[in-house]
């Protein structure tokens, strides 16, 4: 395993605060945890980079990680896109951090087949690699991975819509993600898997980049593309607020149904003010404790995290349908990111 210099402390968190192209990293809690690190200075480093540092989900994941990481006396190293897409910044990351010696890397890629590369050096070098909630192209890139089954958590909300249509004929409208991103087909192909539908039967598909403002154009691009719309899928529960206000404006929030993915508190909330009609909630504070736990564990005996490990999902809605397991908008603020 090859080591970075020896360099002190404070050198590192200069070097680790320093502002890159894409990128803001910063360097967050510190402890004595034992065993080896890269960096020689007894506490254990880790890294997250998350697609961007406002999405609701990422900021829930960082806090996921921040508390693992007091738990163990370990040091967290943060770092996000500019927005989700942002590659090179990611790629910078990955560099800075390992340059930086932490032990382990935690992230959410933003293009998943163009961060292979990075991540080979990273873990040429001996940091351990996880990827949380978005798999990596072909998975096996990563060491491990820890994150919800998307392709199911499409199938509950696309099961519910079925059953909630009671028989009527769907117009659908996708609210997608963006091209290329894994998790983005997982849960667009589950919604039509779990619904009996096809691409043929998508009357308007949009990319979002799961925010709120496309999400509302997005909406508005399809309700002038095909009026007569009755479901809308979206990739998050931002872009399913998007599309609500949109139809708000058109004075259809009450006759078309919305489904969408992540279970966030506002999210959920909207489910129990009838914005949202069910999400498929999961879990990205797991995802990220969990996470540290195995690179904390790494620099302690050697021991690698491997293999797919599934945090879970539960379809939330205050409006159950017959022969769809769910769970009511209590339960999902309640455990809403945690």
């Amino acid at each position: 395993m090859s080591r970075t210099p020896r360099l002190p402390s404070s050198l590192l968190r200069v070097a680790a605060c320093t502002s890159v192209a894409a990128l803001a990293l910063t360097a967050c809690g510190s402890g004595s945890g034992s065993g080896s690190t890269s960096s020689g200075s007894g506490t254990v480093k880790v890294g997250l980079i998350t697609k961007t540092d406002t999405n609701p989900f990422f900021v829930k994941m960082k806090e996921g990680a921040e508390k693992a990481a007091k738990q163990n006396g370990a040091q967290l190293m943060t770092a996000a896109g500019k927005f989700d897409g942002d590659n090179a910044g990611q790629v910078t990351a990955i560099e800075n951090m390992v340059a930086a010696g932490v032990k382990g890397i935690l992230i959410t890629p933003s293009d998943s087949k163009a961060i292979v590369p990075a991540i080979a050096k990273a873990k040429a070098k001996g940091v351990l690699v996880i990827a949380l909630d978005t798999p990596t192209e072909p998975e096996s890139a990563v060491d491990a991975l820890f994150a919800t089954d998307n392709l199911k958590a499409g199938e509950l909300i696309g099961e519910y819509a079925k059953a909630a249509m009671k028989g009527k004929t769907a117009k659908i409208a996708a609210l997608d993600l963006a091209p290329g991103v894994s998790v983005g087909v997982q849960r667009h192909n589950g919604f039509l898997k779990g619904f009996g539908a096809t691409e043929k039967d998508v009357a308007c598909a949009q990319d979002t980049g799961g925010d709120q403002a496309k999400g509302q154009t997005a909406m508005e691009n399809c309700l002038q593309k095909n009026p007569d719309i009755n479901l809308v899928y979206t990739i998050n529960e931002p872009a399913a607020l998007g599309a609500y206000t949109a139809l708000k404006a058109k004075g259809r929030e009450k006759d078309v149904l919305i489904v969408s993915v992540d279970g966030g508190c506002t999210g959920t909330q909207a489910v129990k003010d009838g914005k949202i009609a069910a999400t498929s909630q999961q879990y990205p504070l797991k995802m990220a404790s969990e996470g540290v736990n195995a690179v904390v564990t790494y620099a302690k005996d050697g021991k690698k995290a491997s293999g797919y490990t599934d945090t879970g999902v539960t379809l939330i809605t205050d409006k159950a349908q017959t022969g769809v397991t769910s769970k009511d908008t209590a339960f999902g603020l309640e455990n809403c990111w945690g």
